[in-house]
């Protein structure tokens, strides 16, 4: 899934690069002038726009690709950029459906999904698709849990018998499966 979003974005980011670079190069050659603005700050400002935009979609994408080599949440800066990036698509997709006309909104809100659905995929513990039980991996379970380590006896709070009797309440029913515990797993970028 995390692949779809870093080809996507590079895709955007290539996009938005060449016509932000073509619409440049219009003006500077049909001398045009908005408001009396000097057509050579336009088409460099268009330019310098567009190459802004085109590397700030790279890495974003290049965040996402991180993400699906990784099989880790993003983390910090890489958490924020794609926090970002929603919230760009979501105004883009807002002023594109008065701008452009529902396809290109439509294309936003999809941008927009996707990269919703990439941060919301992966659980900040465990990432995507972990297993609950620890155990060898060709078991269906996640290598890394480990057993809950056992109480010491004579520890305060368990309950122990002087002579080794079951006493009232201790025959009470048992899970059948050892509780496991899972190491958390480092989430930097």
């Amino acid at each position: 899934m995390a692949w779809i979003v870093a080809v996507v974005l590079l895709a955007e980011a290539l996009a938005i690069g060449a016509l932000n670079w073509f619409l440049g190069v219009v003006v500077d050659r049909q001398k045009m002038s908005l408001a009396g603005l000097d057509p050579d700050v336009m088409s460099a400002s268009s330019k310098i726009g567009g190459v802004v935009f085109g590397l700030y979609f790279a890495l974003c994408a290049l965040v996402a690709l991180l993400v699906a080599i990784r099989n880790r949440p993003p983390a910090g800066f890489g958490r924020v950029l794609l926090i970002s990036v929603a919230v760009v698509h979501g105004l883009l997709g807002a002023f594109t459906w008065g701008l452009v006309g529902w396809t290109a909104f439509l294309f936003m809100v999809v941008v927009l999904s996707l990269v919703v659905l990439l941060l919301m995929t992966y659980d900040r513990d465990s990432g995507p698709e972990q297993a609950s039980s620890g155990g060898a991996p060709e078991q269906g379970g996640d290598p890394k849990a480990e057993d809950e380590p056992a109480a010491p006896a004579g520890v305060p709070g368990t309950s122990q018998s002087r002579t080794g009797e079951p006493r009232d309440g201790d025959d009470e029913p048992q899970d059948s499966v050892r509780a496991q515990v899972t190491q958390p797993v480092p989430t930097t970028l």
